[in-house]
């Protein structure tokens, strides 16, 4: 039997926010667990990240959680999930959910998901891995770092095919979508390599 591909979100842990953004973790994990995919995350059930592992999990998905020995008491440790790893630092966590997972979603969130994101994009361009990376934004929260993003490509401080790695995306389905079609590249090119 083929294992099932598995899809990194990260998103915020911050306690404060408006329920639409909770609404729209847990819908995200639940278009995940309906794709017939797994959840990766921070491995954290409060806020965003406990409502993407429980949308996962309530439609079927499995969830590995990855968290640092020192954030089990602050994002409180989600004992339910399928495979919970302790790690010993942020480093460790990142290595471990760039390593496990085949397509990685960004979801609103703080410095936190956003020092993830610009990780696993430069990452990306920088052949270090080949998988898609897709920003879900439908209530635009990251209008202003893509007009950030954009002043800086006016200045050519970002590189030619930088911006384009990225899919930005303003529904769960095209979310969806986007990751599909980088999983089903990858699989198409790795079967291509095995066959010369």
């Amino acid at each position: 039997m083929k294992a099932k591909s598995k899809v990194a979100v990260y998103c915020a842990s911050s306690p404060n926010l408006e329920q639409k953004y909770l609404d729209l973790a847990y819908d995200l994990g639940k278009a995940i667990a309906l794709a017939g995919w797994d959840l990766v995350w921070g491995g954290g059930k409060t806020s965003m990240m406990g409502r993407v592992a429980q949308g996962a999990r309530e439609n079927g998905a499995a969830t590995f959680g990855v968290i640092p020995e020192r954030l089990i008491s602050v994002e409180f440790a989600d004992s339910d999930s399928s495979e919970l790893h302790v790690v010993s630092d942020m480093r460790s966590r990142k290595g471990m959910i760039e390593e496990i997972s085949d397509a990685f979603v960004v979801l609103p969130g703080g410095i936190g998901t956003l020092e993830e994101f610009f990780e696993i994009w430069v990452g990306r361009y920088l052949g270090f891995h080949s998988k898609p990376v897709v920003v879900c934004d439908p209530f635009d929260v990251y209008t202003p770092l893509r007009g950030a993003l954009l002043h800086l490509k006016e200045l050519q401080f970002m590189k030619a095919g930088q911006e384009e790695i990225v899919d930005w995306c303003i529904d769960i389905p095209s979310t969806i979508s986007a990751c599909q079609k980088g999983v089903d590249k990858n699989i198409l090119d790795k079967n291509m390599q095995s066959d010369h």
